[in-house]
């Protein structure tokens, strides 16, 4: 186990009518609000009332940003970071999904900065403050409700990038699983394979003593796994939902990751697709993980017996290492199968002619990952074996 530091502030409350303690974690601390959120959903719900009456009531002034898509957009971004600084907004609140919540973290971090926002995500600029952003949950996937990253789409490029610091870590997050329960089927498994590989790229590790983490991925993990076939016979079970809101924060709040080398390599190189065809970042994560766990799984076959025996309880009687990891494998793609998420590019109809480009992008001149450092010819192969 390697030596780590550890920081999650984030207030979470959960459960069924979580909404409503939305007044009591605004009341007194802040009163110029940028509401940001998505399409229409939230108001077809009546989410969207609900919460403007909650913030009527506190006689807050309240400001709009809608239009927030999938693989949130960097133009959008800035019209939010203009905003936000000229309304002098002291909370900006992400109703929504992870695309919503990353939104709002760009915004947050670029209005409290005199260069363009895009500075954080290539590196230029290190982020040192935050307008805080506050958090109601409707789509469980990427955890970012938590986390302590955002992901930026620059539509011109494509560049899709990520910054990292624990103060982009949101002050409060309302999960009620209730709001979960009108998802179509397509969102919450994508979110689910999403939920899955927050995990993977923590569990694929080289680092040795760590079967504390170890046992609490392969946990989430079958949980996870378990719910889902609750979910796909059963969509209306408030108590599945429950347990995958739930386990989509634990996969990407740090715990898991704690004291172990992350990898990371698979996002890199799923974030290619998002930002060349806009592909759903959990339907994308379901194309490249099985291509990329096929190319690394020798680098620590013992993990990945590891993953087979106690996450899909794969026999081991008369079968190699090698077979157990790559029943493991197998086992992976069945269950992504079963839920209707793609395991290749064929399968979602992406086109096959840009991977030479997309491997460049990825590894961005260098190599990638942790359990295996990838160039980009190794990507160019991943790619391959996803086609």
């Amino acid at each position: 186990m390697n030596k780590f530091n550890y920081y999650s502030p984030t207030k979470i409350v959960f459960g069924k009518g979580s909404v409503g303690q939305l007044e009591k974690l605004i009341r007194g601390k802040y009163k110029r609000i940028l509401l940001h959120f998505g399409g229409g959903s939230i108001k077809k719900s009546g989410l969207y009332d609900e919460i403007i009456n909650d913030l009527n009531r506190l006689e807050c002034e309240v400001f709009e940003l809608a239009g927030v898509e999938p693989n949130p957009k960097l133009s959008l971004v800035r019209k939010g970071v203009e905003i936000t600084k000229e309304k002098n907004i002291d909370l900006i609140l992400a109703v929504g999904g992870g695309s919503v919540i990353d939104s709002a973290k760009a915004i947050g971090i670029g209005a409290k900065y005199d260069g363009d926002v895009w500075d954080f995500y290539v590196g230029k600029s290190r982020v040192k403050d935050t307008i805080p952003v506050g958090v109601v949950l409707t789509l469980p996937a990427t955890g970012s409700e938590t986390s302590r990253g955002s992901v930026i789409t620059n539509e011109n490029g494509p560049y899709k990038l990520s910054v990292n610091d624990d103060i982009l870590r949101p002050v409060f997050a309302i999960m009620d699983p209730v709001l979960t329960l009108t998802l179509p089927d397509k969102q919450t498994f994508a979110g689910i394979m999403d939920i899955l590989s927050h995990i993977f790229e923590r569990y694929f590790t080289n680092t040795e003593n760590v079967d504390l983490t170890d046992h609490l991925c392969e946990g989430t993990m079958k949980s996870v796994i378990k719910n889902a076939y609750i979910l796909k016979k059963e969509p209306n079970n408030l108590a599945a939902r429950a347990e995958i809101m739930l386990a989509g924060t634990i996969a990407h709040n740090g715990i898991l990751g704690l004291g172990r080398e992350e990898d990371w390599s698979s996002h890199d190189i799923g974030h290619e697709l998002s930002a060349f065809y806009g592909t759903t970042h959990g339907r994308t994560l379901g194309i490249i993980f099985p291509a990329w766990m096929k190319y690394v799984y020798k680098e620590n076959i013992d993990k990945f017996m590891q993953f087979a025996t106690n996450v899909f309880d794969v026999s081991v009687v008369n079968k190699s290492p090698e077979q157990i990891a790559l029943e493991g494998i197998d086992s992976l793609i069945t269950f992504l199968k079963d839920m209707e998420v793609p395991t290749s590019f064929s399968e979602e109809g992406l086109p096959t002619d840009k991977f030479e480009i997309m491997a460049e992008k990825a590894s961005n001149g260098g190599t990638i990952g942790g359990l295996k450092k990838l160039n980009s010819k190794d990507i160019f192969k991943i790619y391959n074996l996803a086609r």
